[in-house]
């Protein structure tokens, strides 16, 4: 009985130890993606910014400006390139739409970003574009992949439609959160005109006539939560001019925009406990479920083999004596 107790604790203990590798190296590829129909909004804030009055063509200072990022996924879309990547895609149509204190429209620039659902890769496919532009991301935008490094990764910015390092500085706290610091700087760039303009009949064109020109510069700055790869936290040093032409007079330069732009409170909250919930999900499928897992089998395998001991242990001699016969009577 003990023996047939111990080659089934053996049979479970050889099943847990192989559903440990399993979970972690098969199920956690499968089942950790970033969802293809989510939607998600941010608010971003600059106080005490400064902005250009495209009536003067002079800048001012403004107490606050707005910019709303919103991510909504096309699951029409994903599942069309999907057909021939071969692989799980997320398509991203995203929009950045910057506001002035008085609520009017600044600026608009869509984005279409298609990557891999779970390793967050750029996948190139037609429609790929920032501001209508078609462009060829390298490198990674908005999400760092699931169990981030402490490394520098490419990041494209969509301003100057190019990729470059974003650096990472170390590790930190940040609400509870134990988080990788990441940090990049774009030097002064020139950019295009975005495409809808802030007054009417103004265009890229009409502005391109006058032979001036837009730049930009900024340092990006990211606090990212290691195990889902989800920034918690972001903000940038933004400063845009414009330059040359007959369309500033007699002055060879500009500020269209220059702030500290930085998430709202109430969506800092928002996305730190959205992250600590996600962050759960993940660590049970990479640590939790596969070490449990494998603890277990050592465990079943640890009695499996007591059994095994108990049952081969020679019996007590005495135990297994024959009875003395009765004398039987005449």
């Amino acid at each position: 009985m003990r023996r047939k107790a111990s080659l089934v604790l053996l049979a479970c203990a050889v099943f847990c130890a192989a559903l440990a590798p399993l979970l972690r190296w098969y199920a956690f590829p499968r089942l950790a993606r970033i969802p293809a129909g989510q939607y998600q909004d941010m608010v971003l804030e600059a106080r005490d910014a400064t902005l250009l009055d495209y009536g003067t063509m002079r800048a001012k200072k403004v107490p606050k400006v707005t910019i709303v990022q919103t991510f909504k996924g096309n699951v029409e879309a994903a599942e069309n390139i999907e057909r021939t990547a071969g692989r799980p895609v997320v398509v991203w149509d995203s929009l950045s739409y910057v506001q002035g204190p008085d609520g009017k429209m600044v600026s608009r620039i869509p984005e279409r970003y298609i990557f891999d659902a779970h390793t967050q890769d750029p996948v190139h496919a037609t429609g790929e574009s920032v501001d209508g532009d078609p462009v060829t991301r390298h490198g990674i935008e908005f999400k760092w992949p699931f169990l981030a490094q402490k490394r520098d990764y490419e990041y494209f910015d969509a301003q100057t439609r190019t990729t470059s390092p974003i650096h990472y500085r170390g590790t930190r706290t940040f609400r509870g959160l134990h988080v990788y610091y990441f940090e990049q700087t774009i030097p002064w760039t020139k950019v295009p005109m975005p495409r809808t303009m802030p007054v009417k009949g103004i265009t890229p064109a009409s502005v391109a006539r006058t032979g001036t020109t837009r730049w930009y510069t900024t340092v990006r700055r990211f606090w990212v939560e290691p195990v889902t790869g989800a920034p918690v936290y972001g903000e940038e040093l933004h400063r845009e001019e414009l330059r040359g032409g007959t369309l500033l007079g007699d002055r060879a330069k500009v500020t269209a925009f220059a702030g500290h732009v930085k998430m709202r409170e109430d969506y800092i909250e928002h996305t730190v406990a959205l992250v600590r919930h996600n962050r759960t999900l993940v660590l049970t499928l990479t640590s939790y479920l596969p070490w449990g897992s494998l603890t277990l089998g050592l465990l079943l395998l640890a009695l499996s083999l007591y059994l095994e001991a108990r049952s081969r242990r020679p019996q007590d001699p005495q135990a297994t004596e024959a009875p003395a016969p009765e004398p039987v009577g005449a």
